[in-house]
C-alpha cells in the first residue's frame, strides 16, 4: 500500500519503519529540515535500540523515503497516518495544535484520485475523531470553489479512523511488530478490511522477523480489536492510567512496607502472582515519568471534567507520583542528616533505560529539589548527558564520564535510571573512591548483599 506518515518523531517514526519492512511505499513527512537530513543518513534523531539499523535497511530497500512535502506526500498515499506530538502544555492539557496543522493540511492536499483513510495515531483526547474529520474538512473547503455545504458531497472522500499506538520507548520496534493488540476505532466497513489489511502481517506473525529484533518464542498472532472512534480514543487513555495507577499503588504500599517491616519486593511478588492482577508495572521506586502517563492521565482528568465526572483514583494516581519522587531525598536526610554541602551523585538521569528522553524524568526533580537544599549534584548517563545540558542549562548539576567517576568525592548516590551498566560494577572500587559509602537503590534493582559486603549503606524503597 501507499501510505504517509505525517510526523518524523517517536511514534512516526517507528511506525514508518515498521510498515516499510512490510514492503508498503511509505513516505514519512516531517517539518523539521535538520530531522530530514538526519534520517536521510540514516540516523535517528533520538536513542532506541536498533532503531538507526532498521530505517537503514528500510531506506535501502527503496520501501522508505522522508520528506518534508506534505501535499505531495499525501497525493501520492492510500492511507495517512497523523502521528505528530501532542505534548502537555503548562496547565497539563495536551497541545493539539500540530494536529491543528496536519489534518488542515491534509484536506487542502486531497484529490478525486481515491478514497483516502486518515488514521488518528496521535494520542488525541476523546471525540478527536469527528473533530479531525471536521479539520481536514475545513482544509477541502480552503481550496474548493463550490458553496461549503456541498464540498464533501462533491469533492475528494476520506475517512477518519483511530489507531492507537502502545508504544515503551526502548522497545518500540518490539511493540510494534509483536504487539499485544491492534486496535482500530471506526464504523466504516472498507476502512476497517483496508486497516486490517495494512496490518495483516502483524496480526499473522507471517513476516520474516528482523534480525535485530528477532520475534518472542510465545508470539504467533496478534487480536484486532474493533471499536467505534470515542472507544479506541478511550482505550488508549485508559490503559497508560491503569499502568500508572500500578505503578503509584506500588508505591503507596511500599511506604506502609517500611512501616511494618515488610520487603515490598517480596509482597509485590507475592500479589502479581495472581492472575487477576499479574505481576508487571508493580514496582516501586522514585515514580513513573516520560511522555505518556502523565499526559495521558491529565488528559483523561480534564474530560471527566468537562462531564462533572468524579476522577479521584486518577488524581490520587498523580499525586502519590509526584510525592514519591522526593522519598529518596528523605533517606538522604535520614542517612547524612544535613544535605547543604554534600555531594550527591546521581546514576541516571532519562525516565527509564534504553532511552535518552528526559520528558518528566523523576532524576529531573530530585536534582531540583537536592540544589535547592544546597547540595552539589553530579550525574552520569549513558545516553542522555549532553541532551540534558543542551535542555537545562539552567540545572546547575556536574556531567560526569563514568560511574566511577561520578563516586569520586560523594556522600550519596542515588540510583535513579536501572541502566543494565549499573548493575555488576565494581563496588568496592566504587566504596573508596566515594567521601561516604551510601547508596540510595530509587528502583530497587541493585543487588543489597553485594553492595554491603563491599562497606556501603544501602537504602531501597519500601524494604
Amino acid at each position: 500500500m501507499d501510505v504517509c506518515v505525517i510526523g518524523a518523531g517517536y511514534v512516526g517514526l517507528v511506525t514508518s519503519a515498521c510498515l516499510a519492512y512490510f514492503g508498503n511505499n511509505v513516505i514519512a513527512v516531517d517539518a523539521d529540515e535538520r530531522r530530514l537530513l538526519s534520517l536521510k543518513s540514516g540516523k535517528s534523531p533520538f536513542y532506541e535500540p536498533g532503531l538507526d539499523q532498521f530505517i537503514g535497511e528500510c531506506s535501502a530497500n527503496g520501501t522508505l523515503e522522508f520528506s518534508s512535502n506534505l501535499g505531495d506526500a499525501v497525493k501520492r498515499s492510500e492511507i495517512i497516518f497523523i502521528a505528530v506530538g501532542t505534548p502537555a502544555k503548562s496547565d497539563g492539557e495536551p497541545d493539539l495544535s500540530q494536529v491543528v496543522a496536519a489534518a488542515k493540511a491534509i484536506g487542502a492536499a486531497l484529490d478525486c484520485e481515491k478514497r483516502r483513510i486518515v488514521v488518528n495515531k496521535s494520542t488525541v483526547p476523546v471525540g478527536s475523531g469527528n473533530w479531525v474529520e471536521m479539520l481536514v474538512s475545513q482544509g477541502l473547503q480552503t481550496v474548493q470553489t463550490v458553496p461549503a455545504r456541498s464540498a464533501r458531497s462533491q469533492g475528494p472522500s476520506f475517512v477518519v479512523v483511530s489507531n492507537p499506538e502502545f508504544l515503551r520507548e526502548g522497545s518500540a520496534i518490539s511493540d510494534s511488530l509483536y504487539p499485544d493488540r491492534v486496535v482500530v476505532g471506526s464504523g466504516d466497513e472498507e476502512a476497517i478490511a483496508r486497516m486490517r489489511e495494512l496490518y495483516c502481517p502483524i496480526l499473522e506473525q507471517n513476516f520474516v522477523a528482523p534480525a535485530c529484533v528477532p520475534r518472542p518464542d510465545y508470539i504467533c498472532d496478534a487480536p484486532f480489536v474493533v471499536t467505534d472512534l470515542a472507544s479506541a480514543e478511550m482505550i488508549k487513555y485508559s490503559a497508560n492510567a491503569f499502568l500508572g495507577m500500578k505503578i503509584s499503588f506500588a508505591n503507596e504500599i511500599s511506604g506502609l512496607c517500611e512501616k511494618v517491616g515488610a520487603d515490598i519486593l517480596q509482597v509485590m511478588h507475592g500479589i502479581g502472582l495472581d492472575k487477576r492482577i499479574g505481576s508487571k508495572f508493580l514496582s516501586a521506586g522514585v515514580g513513573w515519568g516520560g511522555s505518556c502517563f502523565g499526559k495521558d492521565i491529565n488528559a483523561l482528568i480534564d474530560v471527566a471534567r468537562e462531564y462533572n465526572c468524579q476522577t479521584a483514583l486518577l488524581e490520587s494516581t498523580m499525586a502519590v507520583n509526584k510525592r514519591q519522587r522526593l522519598t529518596v531525598i528523605t533517606k538522604l536526610q535520614e542517612e547524612l542528616k544535613i544535605i547543604k554541602g554534600r555531594t550527591i551523585g546521581l546514576m541516571g538521569l532519562s525516565f527509564k533505560p534504553n532511552t535518552d528522553d528526559l520528558r518528566d524524568a523523576p532524576s529531573l526533580s530530585i536534582a531540583d529539589k537536592l540544589l535547592k537544599m544546597g547540595a552539589e549534584v553530579k550525574a552520569y548517563d549513558p545516553v542522555s548527558m549532553e541532551i540534558c545540558a543542551r535542555l537545562h542549562p539552567g540545572l546547575e548539576i556536574g556531567y560526569c564520564s563514568s560511574l566511577e567517576d561520578l563516586a569520586s568525592g560523594c556522600d550519596g548516590l542515588v540510583l535513579v535510571t536501572e541502566w543494565e551498566q549499573f548493575r555488576h560494577p565494581d563496588w568496592k572500587e566504587i566504596a573508596v573512591a566515594m567521601r561516604r559509602p551510601l547508596i540510595i537503590d530509587g528502583r530497587n534493582f541493585l543487588s543489597e548483599k553485594s553492595l554491603i559486603a563491599s562497606g556501603f549503606v544501602y537504602r531501597g524503597v519500601g524494604r
